[in-house]
């Protein structure tokens, strides 16, 4: 028999399924290895096919597992014809590393379970979990701490009940611990926890179980766990659908939330997307389209500990800042008694390292990448500045290298930084940090229990710690800097400064004790500032969408961003300038923005520039996408445009 193959290996970038011939019957979604040139590959039977009129190589081997459901090969055909990338890119997606190497193993007994009682739903869950029914689209909008899990473990037991499967999805690895451990507590066996974390046997081991379990189970993990094999999904939860972390940075470039729209519809299934701060766009299609806008506001918790002291302090007031050039007077105040009382403190700084500007105070040389000319960002632990961009590392100079002066100053602080002053201060405080910086043993997902039980007196972090973790000993935040994506060039800059502080604030007040948030900025009066700490979304949300409607960005237009790289600056301009007008005259009905340097316009050692697209429909955006010159990269769908 003949049939048509999509190769599951990155190295193929053609666009059309295989043909080979196979001694065996084959069924569509079977798995084989086939040749491809010189080497073995992986492959999904997409269709039987008669017999072709050229000459075709045979299956090597057919692999003794259960086809892969109709459903993924549906998703995966979806995505060829939605996202512009290579099949062979798309199609890896769906199958594990290493799938052949392993043997097949019978499936384990599946133990008893009886988990603890849970809370009594409120009654915004209870109106929650009736509204939230059928198929397709549920925006559930929920204030931070409102009890928005307790919702989604409620629809998962009716799921199950129901025969069908749940698919619970999270944006960070480091959420995965905690969002687990709630869902054990109750379903126990049942859940599964996929991510790219994870050893590649382990990702083997769950990847099979999940194709091979007859009983309704809980898939929970992050994006990638989209592409798990499940046969009959009743329930898919996008959680703190709002983040960014949601959109795949390389190809196929594509978007969580979109592509589970897809999953839920070829499964007829329930789709979730919960956040306490929506995506603008997200909330917008979601009314346009008249699907249920779920708004949650009552606390889960029974309590009079609801509603945090909230207090701005003025970084430019140097009165305030005697005891640290960081840390307001006010605020190592509130972190003393907060550890005195045996409490726990939250320091957040959307920056990682030491110092992000390194400097001589009396030339004016900074130190920059050789590679991109971006800051060099200076580690104080290990001595060393470090390209956040392209990697490169060079020692801590002693001297200026532009006029041999030693006045050599750090500016712009990072958590590092504020670490090793923190750690001044409290001498006899145990302090961790989580960030892009740390290494997989001190990754927060690894320190989950450790740190929910209270003993870590004080967390300095990114934004790793402001998303959705409940810590009951948590009683102290402060914002270092509120400020620190405001004022980025890209549209998305307000929306992410909301979302960034409405969650971290949101850290605290969920009634596990008396909360206090200190927020040091340089703008107090800043209106953004003062609706994301008192919630007030509506304002925020009508402001924004006029902005969004009046510039023509999403959700009023589909974005895609090329970007070209060059030896030398004056190159990569003319290439884009002859580009833009190419499109111009093939294009009529597309905007476009540019060209122009790109936000990073030396990465590398190569000059960057890019032109931004804007186009009412999205297939003039895949059109282009199909038909760049070689040299050319793109974001579809980008979720900034830095």
């Amino acid at each position: 028999m003949y049939v048509e193959v999509f190769v599951g290996d990155a190295t193929f970038r053609g666009q059309e399924a295989l043909t080979y011939m196979c001694t065996q019957k084959l069924k569509k979604g079977s798995l084989v290895i086939a040749p491809l040139r010189d080497k073995k590959v992986l492959c999904i039977v997409k269709t039987i096919v008669e017999k072709p009129s050229f000459a075709v190589r045979s299956i090597l081997e057919v692999l003794a597992i259960s086809p892969l459901p109709l459903a993924s090969i549906k998703l995966l055909e979806w995505m060829h014809s939605y996202y512009p990338a290579p099949l062979g890119v798309i199609t890896q997606l769906f199958l594990p590393r290493g799938l052949s190497k392993i043997s097949i193993t019978s499936e384990p007994q599946a133990e008893n379970w009886h988990g603890p009682p849970l809370p009594i739903l409120t009654d915004d869950q209870q109106k929650a979990i009736r509204t939230i029914s059928g198929s397709g689209l549920h925006m559930l909008h929920g204030d931070t701490g409102t009890g928005k899990t307790r919702v989604y473990i409620e629809l998962t037991r009716k799921t199950l009940e129901s025969g069908k499967s749940a698919l619970i999805l999270t944006p960070e690895i480091g959420l995965t611990a905690q969002l687990a451990e709630d869902f054990k507590n109750v379903f126990g066996h049942r859940v599964l926890v996929l991510h790219s974390q994870l050893t590649d046997a382990t990702r083997r081991k769950l990847w099979l179980e999940i194709l091979t379990k007859q009983e309704p189970i809980i898939v929970i993990g992050a994006r990638s766990a989209l592409f798990s094999p499940l046969r009959s999904l009743g329930l898919l939860v996008v959680d703190e659908a709002h983040e960014t972390a949601y959109k795949q940075d390389q190809s196929p470039y594509y978007m969580t939330t979109r592509v589970a729209a897809k999953l839920a519809n070829i499964h007829n299934a329930t789709l979730v997307l919960g956040s306490a701060t929506p995506l603008v766009s997200d909330y917008f299609v979601a009314a346009a389209k008249a699907r249920p806008l779920i708004r949650m506001q009552q606390l889960a918790a029974n309590s009079e500990n609801t509603h945090p002291k909230i207090s701005i302090i003025n970084l430019r007031d140097t009165n305030n800042f005697t005891r640290s050039s960081y840390l307001s007077n006010d605020l190592i105040h509130a972190i003393t008694q907060t550890i005195n009382r045996g409490e726990q403190v939250l320091l957040y700084l959307n920056r990682r390292g030491t110092a992000r500007i390194i400097c001589c105070d009396m030339c004016g040389w900074q130190a920059l990448c050789p590679h991109c000319d971006l800051p060099l960002v200076y580690h104080g632990d290990h001595h060393r500045m470090i390209c956040h961009t392209c990697g490169y590392r060079s020692p801590n100079p002693t001297s200026c290298p532009s006029c041999s002066s030693a006045s050599i100053t750090f500016r712009s602080v990072g958590t590092k930084a504020i670490t090793a002053d923190v750690a001044k201060i409290f001498p006899k405080a145990k302090i961790q940090r989580f960030d892009a910086d740390n290494k997989d043993p001190d990754r927060l997902e690894k320190h989950f229990k450790t740190i929910q039980k209270g003993d870590v007196d004080i967390l300095i972090g990114t934004q790793t710690l402001a998303k959705g973790l409940d810590l009951p000993k948590l009683a102290l935040v402060g914002v270092i800097i509120a400020e620190t994506n405001l004022f980025l060039p890209d549209f998305t800059a307000q929306e992410r400064t909301y979302q960034l502080l409405s969650q971290v604030v949101g850290r605290i007040g969920r009634g596990h004790r008396a909360g206090q948030a200190i927020i040091q900025t340089y703008t107090p009066n800043n209106l953004l500032l003062q609706q994301a700490i008192t919630k007030n979304w509506s304002d925020f949300y009508n402001a924004e969408l006029k902005q969004r409607a009046q510039f023509n960005f999403p959700p009023f237009c589909y974005l895609l961003k090329l970007t070209c790289r060059r030896a030398t600056d004056s190159s990569a301009e003319s290439t884009a300038e002859k580009l833009a007008e190419k499109l111009k005259k093939e294009y009529p009905f597309i905007t476009i923005e540019g060209p122009s340097p790109s936000f990073h316009q030396k990465i590398g050692g190569k000059f960057q520039w890019q032109i931004v697209i804007k186009a009412k429909d999205r297939k003039d955006l895949t059109a282009i996408i199909r038909s760049l010159p070689s040299g050319w990269s793109y974001d579809i769908d980008p979720s900034n445009l830095l």
